[in-house]
């Protein structure tokens, strides 16, 4: 695994920083270089909320690459879909802005997993789509899904857009965070997509992020069935991210950046990309 990959999801609120930070973390154990961007970000001022949860999840402090903005070019305040939020901040989103970005970063990491904002139809301007945007850059990608109910409908949409527009998939992640109660629809879920994985993108990789795991953290990926283990102190973190809550955190500006992020509150009921 070398290069830039995109990072997206069957739909919003599946996963996908959650899954970037886990993934960005295995990779890290591999002793590979990595680092994840979010080229936009909604809902925030000042600091993207989902690199902050990257790091916390990858165990490391806020990177230079951060400090300078490189992985967090676009930055809008109002949570809505980046066309819309960048017309409400009275902005124009900078596609060149981010391309700049992402390059210097792929100049200086080994690997850089972009995460996207929503699912591959989701619009950054009025004239571009997300998936228009990977097309462009030619960015594989590696798609979010999950167990819960219409997760399969969503998914298989997803794959033939990625036909459609001939964009490369590197591996399907499997949520089991998102898992419908219901487990005859989890399990169905996970054999049906498993199987059309096979059939529609045979070289893809196949992965899972577990939900719960007591032991000490530790990360797995296997072609035909890998999983991403979260340790109880990532879990708790994916939950309340899961539930609504935004850790768009509020940035000290008095103090110098060596201090990093102050965690002064959560902001309930904010939508996640």
């Amino acid at each position: 695994m070398k290069g830039v990959y995109f990072v997206s999801g069957i739909d919003t609120d599946i996963g996908k920083t959650v899954a970037t930070g886990v993934l960005a973390k295995q990779l890290l154990q591999q002793g590979k270089s990595v680092i994840t961007q979010k080229p936009v970000q909604t809902g925030c001022q000042n600091i993207a909320e989902d690199i902050a949860v990257h790091r916390k999840i990858m165990g490391i402090p806020m990177q230079e690459a951060d400090k300078q903005r490189l992985t967090m070019p676009e930055i809008f305040s109002y949570p809505a879909s980046p066309h819309l939020a960048a017309r409400l901040d009275g902005r124009v989103l900078d596609l060149d802005k981010i391309r700049t970005a992402t390059q210097q970063l792929a100049a200086q990491y080994e690997i850089v997993l972009v995460e996207g904002a929503g699912g591959l139809m989701v619009p950054l301007t009025e004239n571009l789509l997300t998936i228009d945007y990977i097309q462009q850059q030619a960015y594989p990608v590696i798609l979010v899904t999950s167990g819960r109910l219409g997760s399969i409908n969503h998914t298989l949409l997803s794959f033939a857009a990625l036909k459609q527009y001939g964009i490369s998939l590197h591996s399907l992640i499997f949520n089991h965070i998102h898992d419908s109660r219901d487990e005859n629809i989890a399990q169905d879920s996970l054999a049906y997509l498993k199987g059309r994985l096979k059939t529609d993108f045979p070289d893809a990789e196949w992965m899972e992020l577990d939900k719960v795991r007591r032991t000490k953290g530790r990360l797995k990926t296997i072609k035909s069935g890998g999983a991403l283990l979260l340790n109880e102190s990532v879990l708790s973190l994916a939950i309340l991210t899961e539930l609504g809550f935004s850790l768009c955190l509020l940035y000290d500006l008095s103090s110098s950046i060596s201090k990093g992020l102050k965690f002064l509150g959560f902001v309930a009921n904010v939508p996640r990309d």
